[in-house]
C-alpha cells in the first residue's frame, strides 16, 4: 500500500480514503442493446458491428459485415464517437468485452448482442477509464461470476449487470489513470501494426519464392513437378478425442487436429518450444511404435469448419526423446523419398499454391474434408534441396521477426495488467493536478 495515503475498508476490498464504491445502475445513464442485424451479409452498404468484432479495449473492423443500403435501421442504433461498446453473449471467457468506438468508420450501427452504455459525468471522468475498470480484475472476476449458461454460450443481463460494483477515484484521478495507461495501449497498437506488416510481408515473400517467381541469388536450375505420393508415405494417426487427452498427464503426445486450427501459431510444431502439447491420458491405448511421429513428419489436420482452414497443417521440429502421434482427424506425412528440406516442407505445405488446391478438392458443406487419395494426386512443384533451404532462411528469418515482436506484445500486455493492478485499486497513486 502507498505509505502517503490513509485507507478505508469497502465491498471491494481496501481503498483510498478518497476513493467511492459504485454500483454500475449509479453511474449509467444509458444502457441500450443494438437492433436485430443478424442478416447482415451484404458485401457493402451499412457497416453492422457485431460481437466478432469486439476484443478487450479494440473494436476490429478487419471483417465487416453489411446491411444492403435500403435496409431499414434505427437511428438511435448508430454508434457516435466515444461510445463504449459492451459485448453481453459470447464464450464464457470473450463475454463482456469492452471497447470504446472512435469513428473506426465514419458511419455504422451495432447489433443486439452489444450494448451502448454511456455514464454519468459526475462520477466517471471518461468512457475511457470505464474501459480500464471492466477489465480490471474486480471488473472481469464480477462479470464471470454473473454470467449464465455454459462455456460455449454464455450471456450477461441488464438486471445483473447493473449490480457491478466499481472502484472510482476522484474525476482528475481517473483522467491521469487513464492516460498512464494509455500510453501502454499506444505502444500495444503500433507494435501490433507492425506485426500486421510484418505477416504480410511474409505472406509476399511466399507467393514469390515458393512459386519461383522470384529467385534467390546464385540459384537458377529448373524446378521439377511431382505427385504428392512419389515423395510421400503416410503413417496412422489415431481417433482420440479431446475428452481422452490432458495438458499435464501422461507420456504419450497426441496432436489433436483442432489445435492444428486454433493454437500453434506458425507452420512447425517445435517441442523444445511449445507448451501445453495435450497427451493421451488411458496408457493402455493401443499404439504402434512404428507411428511415432519423427522430426520433419507433416501433420495435417484433414476437417475444418471454415473454408480457410482446409489442408491447415505443422511440420514436427526437435522431438528429440519425446513419444507423440497423430491424433483426431490428422493426416501424417512423411517423405520417404528425401526430395524435401524439413524446415521447407513447413512452407510449403502452407504455400497458397497448395492450400487452394486442396480448398478446391475438398468435400462438405458445413465442416470441409481432405482425403488420402486427395493428397496423392496433389502436385508439387520443388526446387533443389540446396534452394529449399535458402528459401526456409529467408522464411524463418521473417517468422523470427514476427515471433520477437509477438512477444514484445505479450511482454506489454503483463506490464499494463501489473499497473491496472496497483493503479485502479489506488495501491499505488498517481500525481495530477485536482482541477
Amino acid at each position: 500500500m502507498n505509505k502517503s495515503t490513509t485507507y478505508k475498508p469497502s465491498p471491494l476490498g481496501k481503498i483510498p480514503s478518497d476513493w467511492e464504491v459504485k454500483k454500475l445502475k449509479d453511474i449509467l445513464i444509458e444502457g441500450k442493446l443494438g437492433g436485430n442485424y443478424e442478416n447482415a451479409e451484404a458485401n457493402n452498404g451499412i457497416p453492422v458491428i457485431k460481437m466478432g468484432n469486439l476484443d478487450r479495449s479494440v473494436i476490429k473492423i478487419d471483417k465487416i459485415q453489411y446491411l444492403p443500403e435500403n435496409e431499414k435501421f434505427n437511428n438511435d442504433d448508430v454508434l457516435k464517437e466515444g461510445d463504449l461498446l459492451f459485448n453481453t453473449r459470447n464464450t464464457l471467457d470473450l463475454v463482456g468485452k469492452v471497447a470504446i468506438w472512435q469513428n473506426e468508420l465514419p458511419f455504422a450501427v451495432y447489433n443486439s448482442n452489444l450494448m451502448r452504455m454511456q455514464f454519468d459525468d459526475k462520477y466517471v471522468a471518461s468512457n475511457y477509464f470505464m474501459n480500464f475498470a471492466f477489465n480490471s480484475h474486480y471488473g472481469l472476476s464480477q462479470l464471470r461470476g454473473i454470467a449464465t449458461g455454459t462455456t460455449s454460450v454464455a450471456a450477461i443481463y441488464g438486471r445483473d449487470l447493473e449490480k457491478i460494483k466499481f472502484i472510482l477515484p476522484p474525476l482528475s484521478e481517473q483522467r491521469a489513470i487513464a492516460t498512464c495507461l494509455s500510453v501502454w495501449d499506444d505502444a500495444i497498437t503500433k507494435t501490433q501494426t507492425l506485426i500486421t506488416q510484418k505477416e504480410a510481408r511474409k505472406k509476399w515473400l511466399m507467393q514469390q519464392l515458393l512459386t519461383g517467381k522470384k529467385r534467390l541469388k546464385g540459384y537458377d536450375k529448373e524446378w521439377k513437378e511431382v505427385q504428392l505420393k512419389d515423395c510421400f508415405h503416410f503413417v496412422k494417426s489415431y481417433s482420440i478425442s479431446r475428452d481422452g487427452l490432458s495438458k499435464d498427464e501422461g507420456d504419450l503426445y497426441c496432436i489433436h487436429y483442432g489445435d492444428i486450427h486454433a493454437f500453434y501459431e506458425t507452420e512447425f510444431l517445435d517441442f523444445k518450444k511449445q507448451n501445453c502439447i495435450p497427451r493421451i491420458i488411458d496408457e493402455k491405448t493401443d499404439i504402434q511404435e512404428k507411428d511415432y511421429l519423427k522430426d520433419g513428419d507433416v501433420i495435417m489436420a484433414d476437417a475444418s469448419e471454415d473454408y480457410e482452414g482446409v489442408g491447415e497443417s505443422v511440420v514436427v521440429l526437435n522431438i528429440d526423446n519425446k513419444v507423440a502421434v497423430g491424433g483426431l482427424h490428422t493426416i501424417i506425412l512423411r517423405d520417404f523419398a528425401g526430395e524435401t528440406v524439413s524446415q521447407y516442407r513447413g512452407y510449403l505445405f502452407a504455400s497458397e499454391r497448395v492450400r487452394n488446391e486442396l480448398r478446391t478438392k475438398a468435400t462438405g458443406t458445413s465442416v470441409y474434408s481432405v482425403t488420402k487419395s486427395t493428397l496423392d494426386s496433389l502436385m508439387l512443384s520443388l526446387p533443389s534441396k540446396e534452394e529449399q533451404s535458402a528459401i526456409a532462411k529467408v522464411l524463418q528469418a521473417a517468422d523470427n521477426e514476427i515471433q520477437l515482436l509477438k512477444a514484445k506484445v505479450g511482454k506489454l500486455k503483463e506490464q499494463k495488467k501489473g499497473l491496472m493492478q496497483v493503479l485502479l485499486t489506488g495501491k499505488k497513486r498517481l500525481k495530477f493536478n485536482n482541477n
